[in-house]
């Protein structure tokens, strides 16, 4: 890069600073609860023990003026907060990729990245919801994001405080109180444009917004969490019913499990669970033969408090084992094929104000020449999956419904191998990727 780009750079993150990214603290909440954000977050979108509370509990503390009403015996069957549950955001970016793809552009800008609406909050008492609205540049249309509405009580089991609920959400993990999870890890806001590997897994947003789930969950004595969901096909723009037209379809109902124990001590905070997903899904159309998946994962958590602040890490290993026998017919399908995921991230923030990550994924299974073939950018030369490499992100939110990142992407290794991986010359440094994000919510 000569003097001049790097001066062209230096422009365009300035200028992306100064604008008003797809992080997600609502300020409906914080108007419903009359909280600062930081109340809930250690820093965007991370939650803390009160932030897991609060969505553990539908959504429904309040603490401002209400309508209500009561009926004749005194039972209170209405009450609306004042102001309207609504919220905006607007995220803006940029990337620049080590090397550009052929035909294409380099030094991307995005404005905007996305633009959301949320309907979040109290709904009644003891029944709350989150629901996101999005335009999305790259289709450039507006759809259905993710949605988590739930009602929520609690009672005593064995002389301790048992919460409980249920949930209905269109993206497993979407409900998930902790940012080890898929639909809210790290890194919490990405490039749009740029190279990702071709392997993931089915619970890795495989489901997002084309599957709707009801599940029942419960918190005992703030120790033991658990919760069994199950999912079926919702897809938003496509027939409803499935027909022989539909992809991606699931057979019948799919199960997804949560286990998960927690525990303080004093300024530490520890959290080990395992979750799931099994799967038969129709590659195309609604009849004969479905691919099956079956996902099981653990995840750790850790937080530390250190005065105004905080050190946390998160991490995450997913085995998948697939059946793909109808997208590789019964000979080649009848196999079983693996792929695993691992993630980890440390964060340190500072007063809740700047935020230094540092993270490593890895993603490895199976040799599938039929599924992973060769193919500009995206493909791979030798049918591997494998992908690794480190992510770092610095974080500055001047204020708490604003925040501007700076994120570096490095791979080591891409779709199996570290140069030439696609069949064309590509190298897997060549997708190393700069991203600068910012987003204001209001």
């Amino acid at each position: 890069m000569d003097v001049k780009k790097y001066f062209s750079l230096f422009f365009i993150v300035i200028v992306l600073l100064l604008i008003p990214n797809n992080v997600w603290a609502i300020p409906s909440f914080a108007r419903q609860t009359n909280m600062p954000c930081s109340s809930c977050h250690t820093m965007f979108p991370e939650l803390n023990a009160f932030g897991r509370l609060f969505k553990l509990n539908g959504y429904t503390l309040t603490g401002i003026a209400s309508v209500q009403s009561t009926d004749q015996n005194g039972n209170l069957n209405l009450n609306l907060i004042n102001i309207p549950e609504v919220s905006t955001m607007i995220q803006a970016s940029y990337t620049y990729k080590s090397k550009e793809q052929p035909g294409t552009q380099n030094n991307n800008v995005s404005l905007p990245q996305q633009l959301s609406m949320f309907l979040a909050g109290e709904i009644t008492p003891k029944i709350g919801g989150f629901i996101q609205v999005t335009y999305d540049d790259q289709g450039g249309s507006i759809g259905m994001d993710n949605a988590d509405l739930r009602y929520a009580n609690q009672t005593e089991l064995a002389s301790q405080n048992l919460i409980y609920g249920f949930t209905l959400n269109n993206n497993p993990t979407v409900q998930d109180l902790w940012n080890s999870t898929p639909a809210w890890g790290f890194p919490y806001a990405s490039s749009a444009v740029a190279p990702t590997p071709a392997a993931a897994t089915l619970i890795e947003g495989g489901l997002a917004q084309n599957v709707a789930g009801l599940g029942a969950y419960g918190l005992w004595d703030n120790l033991i969490y658990g919760e069994v969901s199950l999912y079926r096909s919702a897809q938003q723009g496509a027939p409803n019913p499935p027909d022989s037209t539909s992809a991606g379809i699931l057979k019948s109902l799919a199960p997804y499990w949560r286990l998960a124990l927690q525990k303080e001590f004093g300024s530490d905070y520890l959290e080990l669970g395992t979750y799931g997903l099994s799967a038969d899904m129709y590659p195309a159309g609604i009849t004969g033969m479905t691919d099956n998946y079956t996902d099981i994962g653990f995840d750790l958590n850790y937080e530390k408090s250190l005065g105004n602040n905080m050190i946390t890490a998160h991490t995450s290993w997913i085995h998948e084992s697939q059946k793909l026998n109808a997208t590789l017919g019964p000979n080649l399908g009848s196999k079983s094929n693996s792929l695993n995921s691992f993630k980890i991230v440390g964060n340190y923030y500072i007063h809740q104000r700047v935020g230094l990550s540092l993270g490593y994924f890895l993603i490895n299974g199976d040799a599938m020449k039929e599924l992973y073939m060769p193919e500009s950018v995206d493909g791979s030369i030798n049918g591997k999956p494998d992908s690794n490499g480190l992510i770092a992100e610095l974080d500055y939110e001047p204020w708490l419904n604003s925040k501007f990142s700076v994120q570096y992407i490095a791979y080591s290794k891409f779709n199996g191998g570290s140069s030439n991986y696609d069949g064309s010359g590509r190298n897997a440094s060549d997708n190393n990727t700069l991203y600068v994000d910012s987003w204001i919510a209001f």
